[in-house]
């Protein structure tokens, strides 16, 4: 990890991390999608799982990231990775991040079409009835995310501190030849960094302290974004606890080279940030102020998975009978 992948508090961006792990399982999906006699493809990104980042990387430390595939449907592949650190200095490593992505292969012909995915080899037969559920269960929270995504941030003038317009955020960026695939569309990977980055400025604003990404909730990737494309990040915050900051981050798509240019919802997600203090510890954050009936409902459907993801995490913690 190098000066340029970190904050100015030497922690390496959540979003250097996300793109790394989105390469990492690009490779894999698209080598098993090619790896019998068909019609050759490339594999796309659909969805991230939620993300929990585990430990802090730094500035001069080596970072080793491994890929899995762990399920396929007719067309889609899941895929496992890992990632842990090496300081190479004292030979310490640890694991970082763990994260369940999933991709469909398109066809190199004509990126619009799906093809079918080659099935995997399980060692046994318990591996595929457990990813069937997970393959389900992502599929219908895909469909029920994309309906529901349809507002769009919009700037007020003179918000007040603590508010949602004092902190929200947008940033516009114009889809080059570099962030993008042979292909032509956007790698997940530059999207998502491009996320985490308005992301973790929302949370500066909020907090006016060094942040960090703690959690991604599952992002969505709902359509494909093609070169000369222009985007709009917007994020936005709709949660606060003690300690932790919700924010959501909208991805618009503007195909303004087209005869019919028409901004679409390209992607989704929840960011979580913690504050922290130049020795590293936890500081506590300052309190949302919602004010409209909408960013009310929003608080406290972030409130409602704050609370699950706690409750899941406690039960974790304990003890098995």
């Amino acid at each position: 990890m190098r000066p340029d992948d970190a904050n100015v508090a030497g922690n390496v961006h959540g979003g250097t991390i996300l793109k790394m792990i989105e390469e990492a399982g690009a490779i894999i999906s698209t080598r098993h999608c090619n790896s019998q006699n068909r019609e050759r493809c490339v594999a796309a990104l659909a969805r991230v799982e939620r993300t929990d980042f585990l430990s802090p990387l730094c500035i001069g430390e080596v970072v080793h990231a491994s890929a899995e595939i762990t399920y396929t449907s007719k067309h889609s592949v899941e895929v496992q990775v890992n990632v842990t650190s090496e300081n190479i200095l004292t030979g310490v490593t640890k694991l970082t991040n763990k994260a369940t992505l999933w991709y469909v292969p398109l066809s190199l012909e004509d990126v619009d079409r799906v093809l079918e995915v080659p099935p995997v080899v399980y060692s046994r037969q318990e591996q595929e009835q457990e990813g069937r559920k997970r393959y389900e269960a992502q599929k219908l929270e895909r469909m029920e995310t994309k309906w529901r995504n349809g507002d769009i941030v919009q700037p007020v003038l003179n918000p007040e501190p603590n508010t949602v317009s004092y902190s929200q955020s947008s940033l516009i960026h114009l889809v080059g030849p570099s962030d993008c695939t042979l292909h032509g569309f956007v790698h997940g990977g530059v999207t998502m960094k491009l996320m985490d980055d308005v992301a973790g400025i929302v949370a500066t604003r909020h907090c006016k302290t060094n942040v960090v990404t703690a959690s991604v909730d599952a992002i969505n990737f709902h359509d494909k974004i093609k070169k000369g494309f222009i985007i709009t990040i917007s994020g936005r915050m709709t949660f606060t606890s003690n300690k932790s900051m919700e924010i959501e981050v909208l991805v618009d798509a503007n195909p303004v080279l087209t005869n019919t240019p028409k901004r679409y919802r390209a992607a989704s997600a929840f960011f979580t940030y913690v504050s922290l203090s130049q020795e590293g510890r936890s500081l506590p954050v300052p309190q949302l102020v919602p004010e409209t009936e909408d960013e009310k409902k929003r608080f406290e459907e972030g409130k409602g998975r704050y609370l699950q993801m706690k409750a899941k995490r406690q039960g974790k913690a304990e003890p098995q009978p």
